[in-house]
């Protein structure tokens, strides 16, 4: 979506969202669809150009937390409904997601996981080594005790959620402005007076942070504490390969957070480096492949030799417990939040936009999300349980 479309800042707004990838532009599209007018979207780069530039993300309502499971069963309803609403092809791929599993406790914690989400409508089931080989014939099933398989995850291209969003948000008379910075937030008491920006300020009374990995320092213009940190991710393609690789799910070593799953004609490797430092950058270092196959001669030994064709670098938004802030300032009550999503973001997304919608609009959200409210680490009220985190 080129940026030539987009309009300067206008003089005010109802709502202004800061950040432009999909948590912003799905929150657009829901206020907008629910009638909400005067929701401008201001984003410092190009729409999408943070975190949800990555090239396939993945979807999936395996989680240990109920909230999640049902943010993220919510969102994969919204992504299969996509082409008719907002209207627009992603690339979902239900190819399901295989998460591997190498000691007896891992087996028990996935066993209970898969209760509650099975509880939830969930499709998840736990498999043997043999049938994950199946389903992956990359595998090696040495030290393998067991999978966790749901058929009904699968991934899809984050570039295309946010045209479409953005597309349909900008339908339905959203102001969507690019390659401008947020540099100040106005309040007066506990009031949202206006967002100034790198061309312009912008009267307001209502403010949604959905600025990912940059949020604390949004947070922090407006008084508010989200305490969210950058963290560097890196991703690899191979080579297109021939013959083609088969069709296999969203594969996850879970002791080492390696995956690796299809792309276009290849396939696309990726692994948490645990001695990656925090910040904000994001060039690409193919160092941690070796990382990569160091597992790989493990578990898939077919994929330890193959040659990568390039890679990808983006930012994780980690808060300190692995899971999402999203809420409404206590303080700041027009100050509202969507964000640290800690690599669960892109699969959140429809049904957090949805949220959103329901607390600007002090409406009851379709679950009760006020276990994820920023405060949680100020009250020492304990933090969320969150074990798939990959």
């Amino acid at each position: 979506m080129s940026s030539s479309g987009f309009r300067t800042v206008p003089d005010s707004a109802d709502v202004v969202i800061i950040g432009g990838g999909v948590m912003g532009v799905s929150t657009a599209f829901h206020l907008a669809e629910a009638g909400v007018r005067d929701i401008v979207v201001v984003e410092r780069g190009d729409l999408g150009c943070g975190s949800s530039g990555k090239p396939i993300g993945g979807v999936r309502a395996q989680f240990s937390d109920p909230l999640n499971i049902e943010l993220g069963n919510r969102s994969l309803h919204a992504y299969r409904e996509f082409p008719r609403r907002p209207g627009a092809d992603i690339k979902l791929d239900t190819v399901g997601y295989l998460f591997l599993l190498d000691s007896d406790q891992q087996a028990t914690d996935f066993e209970a996981g898969i209760e509650l989400q099975n509880s939830l409508a969930v499709p998840s089931r736990m498999i043997s080594p043999a049938d994950a080989q199946r389903l992956c014939p990359y595998l090696g099933t040495d030290g393998l005790v067991a999978a966790a398989y749901s058929p009904a995850d699968g991934h899809a291209r984050p570039a295309l959620v946010v045209q479409g969003y953005a597309r349909a948000a900008a339908r339905a008379g959203v102001t969507l402005v690019a390659h401008t910075a947020v540099v100040g937030i106005d309040t007066a008491g506990n009031r949202v007076v206006a967002v100034h920006t790198s061309h312009g300020r912008i009267a307001c009374s209502t403010v949604v942070c959905t600025a990912g990995a940059w949020s604390a320092r949004i947070g922090a213009m407006a008084g508010v504490d989200l305490p969210v940190r950058p963290v560097r991710r890196q991703l690899a393609f191979t080579e297109p390969l021939t013959p083609p690789a088969p069709r296999i799910p969203f594969t996850i070593d879970f002791s080492s957070t390696a995956y690796f799953h299809n792309s276009d004609d290849g396939l696309l490797f990726g692994l948490a480096d645990p001695g990656e430092e925090d910040g904000f950058d994001t060039a690409w270092t193919p160092h941690w492949l070796e990382l990569f196959r160091t597992v790989a001669r493990r578990r898939a030994p077919a994929l330890a030799g193959l040659r990568t064709a390039g890679g990808w670098a983006g930012l994780y938004e980690v808060t300190p417990d692995h899971n999402a802030l999203i809420g409404r300032s206590g303080e700041l009550p027009g100050f509202l939040y969507a964000t640290g999503f800690s690599g669960h973001g892109f699969l959140q997304a429809p049904a957090v936009g949805e949220v959103v919608r329901d607390l600007y609009l002090e409406r009851e959200p379709f679950t009760d999300i006020s276990p994820l409210s920023a405060d949680r680490f100020r009250h020492g009220a304990g933090t969320r349980p969150e074990a798939h985190v990959v």
